[in-house]
């Protein structure tokens, strides 16, 4: 499920202050700790995990905002 892969990108990706067990998937991982920088390491991670692309309007705040958003973004990519 993407939900797991993207929880473990985060884990060792997102340089998060707050470790993604404890958060759920509609918690705001930029006040969980997520930067701008951690989230470009997390954008390549995603990429390469799920064979996608992530076009440049979707690189915003909105799409990193939560680990749902951000598995919402990798399933309508995989289609």
């Amino acid at each position: 499920m993407a939900i797991a892969k993207i929880r473990e990108i985060l884990a060792k990706n997102g340089r998060l202050s707050t470790s993604v067990d404890q958060l759920a998937d509609d918690s705001d991982l930029y006040n969980a700790g997520l930067t701008s920088l951690a989230t470009v390491g997390v954008m390549l991670a995603l990429e390469e995990e799920f064979n996608i692309e992530i076009p440049d309007s979707l690189l915003g705040r909105k799409t990193f905002q939560s680990i749902q958003s951000i598995a919402d973004v990798v399933n309508q990519l995989k289609r």
